[in-house]
């Protein structure tokens, strides 16, 4: 590499040479494009500006919120978020005190008490029932879905919302609450296996639903809580055995398993947990999955 102290112009381009070379090629002295100094310019000047009029630094002295300067224009984005979500609450309270106030069959009939109210008990079901019950409510083993319309303690809009408030088996003194005998402490194997056979083949729609044996025993152990046709009782949270949907399996052993020494599960109980308006838009919502009942 050579320096050459002395500025030259090239003959080829007829600029200035800065007066440095490498292996042959020289350095052209090349302006800025005064496009591009203006606009080099033009960012300085803004910056400044943007650095007076908005919180830009940060400080050692604490000033604004967490730690920066606060600016000409006293904005930040925390104030932004909260216009924002004031807004919000204004919007909300439109509507708050009529769904809270109003009973469930007018806000099925009045369309924008509705929309709210599905709004807010999808979000709601998301955050809190999911888990069990699956993002679409389909549910899972043990889990009901709340999409069949198949419900053990009744389907009205009344009925889930204090299904959601007090829970099943909860710990709430207004709780739901029934369990099914374990019957292996009161029939011999073969009084449940001839009621499990009873049962699948009536589940089934069987022309031959099974010796009289195992309609009889189902009679004199079953029936007063699941029925003489096994419609199942919502009083007592008795699922429906004749439509097929089961919550801890459908063959034979899942039956006689569940007769032996059945499972109970157990919901909690949303009140205290969920305010009263949450927990009314949940019910709304829930029913809507599986149609409910009227």
């Amino acid at each position: 590499m050579t320096d050459h102290k002395n500025n030259e112009v090239d003959q080829h381009s007829g600029t200035q040479t800065t007066g440095h070379e490498w292996d042959g090629i020289k350095e052209l002295d090349t302006p800025m494009p005064r496009w591009w100094l203006l606009t080099f310019y033009v960012c300085i000047i803004w910056a400044v500006g943007y650095w007076y009029v908005y919180p830009a630094w940060p400080t050692f002295g604490g000033e604004g919120i967490r730690g920066g300067t606060v600016g000409a224009s006293d904005w930040t984005s925390y104030k932004q978020l909260e216009e924002s979500q004031a807004e919000i609450v204004a919007r909300r309270a439109v509507y708050q005190s009529q769904f809270d106030s109003a009973p469930f069959a007018e806000i099925k009939q009045n369309e924008a008490l509705f929309a709210f109210g599905m709004a807010g008990g999808k979000a709601a079901f998301g955050d809190n029932c999911a888990t069990c019950h699956g993002t679409g409510g389909a549910g899972a083993s043990g889990y009901p879905n709340l999409n069949d319309d198949d419900w053990l303690w009744g389907g009205t809009i009344e009925d889930i919302y204090t299904t959601i408030r007090y829970g099943i088996r909860a710990n709430h003194e207004e709780t739901r609450y029934s369990e099914m005998p374990a019957f292996s402490e009161m029939l011999d194997a073969d009084d449940i296996d001839v009621i499990a056979d009873y049962v699948v083949k009536t589940s089934a729609g069987a022309a031959d639903a099974g010796s009289s044996t195992g309609a009889e025993a189902f009679a004199e152990n079953c029936a007063a809580c699941h029925g003489d046709t096994l419609k199942g009782m919502h009083d007592f949270g008795a699922p429906n055995l004749s439509d097929s949907l089961w919550l801890y399996g459908s063959s034979k052993d899942d039956i006689v398993a569940q007769i032996k020494k059945p499972k109970h599960g157990l919901m909690p109980s949303w009140e205290g947990r969920l305010d009263a308006s949450t927990i009314r838009q949940l019910a709304l919502y829930v029913h809507s999955l599986g149609g409910g009942e009227e």
